[in-house]
């Protein structure tokens, strides 16, 4: 216990920002004290008092999901073949005018997850990982920003995810919970907290652990919500209408959304959701909506590169629904786009590909792993599919060819060496086995826990377009904050990921 505390302690010291949450301060006014002059949520003067405020959080996005994403638009756009092009900022929060850094370290690791570093954003407190807006003794609960613009400012509070409504960030703005896990509990607290709009993938064990408890959305409902599941009643809620919540009706993997890649022509996406909470929740008095992007995070730990682009590229289209709202209304809309931490390692540059890339690959990739792994690999292992016809999947897509079939491939890089035709086969053993529970180290290294055939052919497509991963779980890196409208001033500057709740609160003066 007191080592793991006494890692937020040497980052507080050795780095000089938000002290105050590693030594267990936790109220506000003493916390400002202690940072002052640090960061840029108390150095900097308030000029302007956002009445709209968007928090998208990318989860597991840092800088490295940016600019890949960022690179990939850029060598679509481009004739080069070499894919050297001239940096371009093809996403709508790069062109931000303000941009600072968040170390996103937490009370026990400097690779924290989702439920701690959501908690210090939404409360402006460390916690270990895995824990919701409780302290280390796991007996303190904290308020977030957005049960505080709700009790004392009347704001109305939106939430919305591309994964479950009970997951660990979206949870953080609303549950305090001693654990992640404890999803019929956080359930609970999603429907007690009163907030107006809850949009995107379903909750998780709905009728508790042992499935003998009263349906959450039974109890979401006979407190008042009206719950949707079908886009059809989605796109006839109207901006009278009262607390909501709505399921995708199109959901996927762990009862999230689609990825953004998997989706068809027609279907929500996350945007959809966002757009319908600024017709919900837009009034006289103001509202705060969280939006995250939560399936780039699955992407990343997945190591799926072409899934961690387009779900990236498909939170910028959200974010473009509130720069849209903010052209409306720009002396009233603050814009917030952020992430909680890192997964999976991600670097633009791999040992086999030297000083070159060749991102125009990764268009090859057709369905999320996900997708692959539920409508193929299930079907591969019922009928003992054999590696003449996997391939053949594995070329319509994902493009990578043999070289026998050199001719038929979209790029010469496409074609696989020996090294990775070996290395694919030896995976589809692994699959057709069944004997996947207990691997060694040199297995998990390289499948992780993953469908040995499936990420063994995303490793293969990202090494050879130039990207690679290092893990499977998340990663040390600090993280963008990248700022438009009222007050975004204060969110210049390298600090840590608490103060961007001091900011929030510093501009709305809750308590």
């Amino acid at each position: 216990m007191k080592f793991k505390k006494s890692i937020a302690l040497m980052c507080a010291a050795a780095i000089g920002v938000s002290a105050f949450a590693a030594n267990g301060i936790t109220k506000e006014a003493d916390a400002a004290e202690v940072v002052k002059g640090n960061a840029a949520t108390v150095s900097a003067e308030v000029t302007e008092t956002p009445k709209y405020i968007f928090l998208f959080i990318g989860d597991g996005m840092s800088y490295p999901q940016i600019q890949l994403s960022n690179y990939y638009l850029s060598a679509l756009a481009d004739t080069n073949d070499n894919d050297i092009v001239e940096s371009q900022k093809n996403l709508t929060f790069l062109d931000f005018p303000v941009a600072g850094s968040a170390q996103t370290y937490d009370s026990s690791s400097f690779c924290p997850d989702s439920a701690s570093t959501a908690t210090s954003i939404s409360t402006g407190n460390k916690t270990y990982s895995g824990t919701i807006n409780m302290d280390e003794t796991k007996t303190v609960s904290y308020e977030t920003i957005a049960e505080k613009l709700k009790s004392q400012l009347g704001y109305e509070i939106g939430i919305v995810t591309s994964v479950n409504l009970n997951h660990a960030t979206p949870a953080a703005f609303y549950a305090h919970q001693a654990s992640r896990n404890s999803y019929y509990e956080i359930g609970e607290e999603l429907i007690a907290s009163g907030f107006d709009y809850f949009a995107g993938g379903g909750l998780l064990k709905p009728t508790g652990t042992d499935g003998d408890q009263t349906s959450l959305y039974e109890l979401a409902e006979e407190a008042g919500y009206d719950v949707i599941f079908t886009q059809a009643e989605a796109e006839q809620v109207s901006a009278d209408a009262g607390k909501t919540i709505i399921i995708d009706e199109n959901l996927a993997d762990g009862s999230a959304m689609s990825y953004d890649i998997d989706l068809e022509d027609g279907q929500w996406a996350l945007k959809d959701y966002v757009k319908k909470g600024i017709e919900v929740l837009d009034n006289d008095n103001g509202f705060f909506m969280m939006v995250e992007g939560g399936k780039i995070d699955w992407a990343c730990h997945a190591n799926d590169a072409a899934s961690t682009i387009t779900d990236t590229i498909a939170l910028d289209e959200a974010v473009q629904e509130a720069v849209a709202f903010y052209n409306e209304h720009p002396d009233e809309t603050l814009i917030i786009v952020t992430g909680d931490h890192e997964t999976g390692g991600l670097t633009i540059g791999f040992a086999g590909t030297d000083y070159d890339t060749f991102l125009t690959n990764i268009e090859n990739q057709k369905i999320s792993y996900a997708k692959y792994d539920s409508d193929y690999v299930t079907v591969y292992k019922e009928n003992n599919t054999s590696f003449e016809d996997v391939l053949a999947d594995v070329q319509n897509l994902f493009g990578l060819v043999t070289s026998d079939k050199a001719d038929e491939a979209n790029s010469e890089t496409l074609v696989l060496t020996d090294y990775e035709y070996n290395k694919l086969k030896a995976a589809y053993d692994k699959t057709m086995s069944g004997d996947t529970e207990e691997l060694s180290q040199e297995e998990y290294v390289l499948y992780g826990s993953y469908e040995p055939l499936t990420v063994t052919i995303t490793h293969i497509l990202n090494n050879k377009s130039g990207v690679s991963f290092s893990s499977y779980a998340h990663t040390g890196l600090p993280v963008e904050v990248l700022a438009k409208g009222a007050g975004s001033e204060l969110f210049e500057g390298y600090y840590d990921n608490t103060d961007i709740y001091f900011a929030l609160a510093k501009l709305t003066g809750v308590q």
